[in-house]
């Protein structure tokens, strides 16, 4: 395992390895149920590759962020490996520049949730997403520098 602590910006190639940390997590969590096959998974991070910023880190890759900063939400942050550094690195490289962040975590996701806090962010609210899975609950949590 290499170094976690310097993300740098996914390209193309990283795609198949973004997938595998997603999908590894999205096996081993028991709450979270798989709407979408690997491949799929894959083929919608290829997608946004275009339109986010993504950051990884580790070779081979531990971790991941995607963040649109049209908006300002971090649309995925996954580590295959926790209390490493990698959450904390990524979101650093997210944090860089910028006043205002959000995202969306699942109430079932409590490690997230202690993380965000840990990182400044602060739950504004809940909803049942439109998109799938529509039956796992998000709660909206916000940064602000």
């Amino acid at each position: 395992m290499t170094d976690v602590s310097t993300p740098r910006r996914a390209g193309p190639e990283d795609v198949p390895g973004i997938a595998a940390v997603l999908n590894g997590w999205i096996d081993e969590t028991d709450w979270m149920p798989r709407i979408y096959s690997a491949d799929e998974i894959e083929g919608f991070i290829g997608a946004a590759l275009p339109h986010r910023i993504i950051w990884v880190v580790g070779d081979p890759i531990e971790g991941y962020l995607s963040f649109d900063p049209k908006t300002a939400k971090i649309g995925a942050l996954y580590c295959s490996r926790t209390g490493a550094g990698c959450g904390k690195a990524l979101m650093e490289a997210a944090k860089a520049g910028r006043d205002f962040l959000w995202l969306h975590t699942n109430p079932p996701n409590s490690r997230a949730q202690a993380f965000y806090r840990r990182e400044g962010f602060v739950p504004v609210g809940s909803e049942i997403p439109p998109e799938p899975p529509e039956t796992v609950p998000e709660l909206r949590m916000e940064w602000r520098r």
